[in-house]
């Protein structure tokens, strides 16, 4: 059965959710938390459904985007699959299988609301939307289709059909939407939605440019380090592990004489500890979402302090 017209892309009520269930992110993006007890009265925009990503970041000081370390973990976008791990009142555990970590073989931990998941998954088909601008709007499917949500770069949706310039996408839940052709890739499943060259991960990560630092941000809306890595890998059809210490562990190692771009570059302290990663961009420059309080930035890998803390660096490039 084909999906039904698009409301807003929530999970529209708790979902009858156990743990070892499939589940589906039904809202723009979805931010895991450590704990259930973990988000502050700052963070009610992003755990509502539909979250209010906008709202959220708008109405965080730097002080509060600092105290999301040790509350956020990672995030996820609509339409993604997640395992449901264990189930606490309004709250749900999930791993997410496409965020690989040494955390749980599963996938990446952290809780959500259940709100925010949805079942049934989205309707299967063999041709996938991905979002290839930073942000653009999901719209009912509809003749005249109104703007509904804001989603991410990296948003993949199973597509439904075509319509002039609008793409009618599947949704968590069985509903259908519409993506502006202008703002998609779309492409069979299992193919990379941008092509897997150094170049293109370069691109891809510098349209971020100026674009505000978040702790455990991977979206389009806000990135921390890794976060802009990982994702930007995913849509060019390279899943790597999700955070920077493990990503350092990973892939093939590359010497400093030998890299290229799109390579990661990787930074660590004294003791060892990876705590930070960039992007070759070329010509000895990199690019990186380097801390709270500052924006995604192209600039010389020579660049205190992190030409003293190099700690190698590897490729995930075919």
């Amino acid at each position: 059965m084909p999906p039904s017209t698009a409301g807003e892309p929530s999970g529209g009520g708790v979902p009858p959710l156990a743990p070892g269930v499939q589940a589906w992110v039904a809202v723009s993006v979805a931010t895991l938390w450590r704990t259930p007890d973990s988000p502050r009265a700052v963070d009610a925009p992003a755990l509502r459904s539909p979250a209010d990503i906008r709202g959220w970041l708008a109405g965080m000081t730097d002080a509060d985007r600092r105290g999301l370390v040790d509350r956020a973990e990672t995030q996820s976008l609509l339409g993604d699959r997640v395992v449901v791990t264990q189930v606490s009142g309004s709250w749900a555990r999930v791993v997410v299988p496409d965020q690989p970590t040494p955390l749980d073989p599963r996938g990446y931990p952290g809780w959500l609301p259940l709100a925010q998941l949805a079942t049934p998954a989205p309707f299967a088909g063999v041709t996938i939307a991905t979002v290839v601008r930073p942000t653009t709007w999901l719209r009912t499917d509809a003749a005249d289709p109104r703007p509904v949500v804001e989603v991410s770069y990296g948003t993949h949706l199973p597509v439904v059909g075509l319509s002039g310039e609008w793409v009618r996408v599947s949704l968590p839940g069985g509903r259908a939407g519409r993506l502006p052709r202008s703002g998609v890739a779309v492409r069979a499943d299992g193919e990379p939605a941008q092509p897997a060259t150094g170049e293109s991960l370069v691109r891809s990560a510098e349209d971020f440019t100026g674009l505000a630092y978040l702790w455990a941000g991977r979206s389009g809306f806000g990135f921390d380090c890794s976060g802009l890595t990982s994702l930007v890998h995913r849509v060019h059809g390279i899943t790597i592990p999700r955070d920077a210490d493990a990503q350092a562990g990973a892939g093939r190692p590359v010497g400093r004489d030998a890299r290229a771009p799109g390579d990661l570059l990787f930074y660590a302290t004294a003791s060892g500890f990876v705590h930070h990663v960039s992007m070759d961009a070329g010509s000895g420059s990199m690019v990186h979402s380097p801390a709270t309080g500052r924006t995604v930035e192209t600039v010389p890998v020579t660049t205190a302090p992190y030409a003293a803390e190099y700690a190698g660096a590897r490729r995930y490039l075919p």
